[in-house]
């Protein structure tokens, strides 16, 4: 497996509910195919380089995993099609493997 880096962010007006919605269907993409979710890190509320959406403020998250290659692409998939997710990226870390 390899070691990952996802940040996306999400409406800050957005509740509870959806974040945790949001988080529990990266969780299982991840995990599903067995991957591992090592570290995660709720940035909050930040300001945007430009206007997303109408949006100036990003409530950001940062998770740490591992994965197989393969399973990326359906990663990829599930946060473009969630309309919570306004922006995602996600980048290998090959100072962790």
């Amino acid at each position: 497996m390899k070691a990952y880096e996802l940040l996306f962010f999400v409406d800050p007006s957005s509740n509870e509910e959806v974040r945790a919605g949001v988080m529990k269907r990266i969780d299982v993409a991840i995990t599903e195919n067995g991957g591992q979710v090592d570290n995660v890190e709720d940035w909050g509320k930040r300001k945007l380089a430009y206007e997303i959406d109408k949006l100036t403020e990003g409530d950001y998250t940062l998770i740490d995993f591992h994965a197989d290659p393969t399973q990326i692409a359906e990663l990829d998939r599930v946060l473009r099609i969630n309309d919570a997710v306004k922006r995602h990226m996600v980048v290998r870390r090959p100072d962790k493997d």
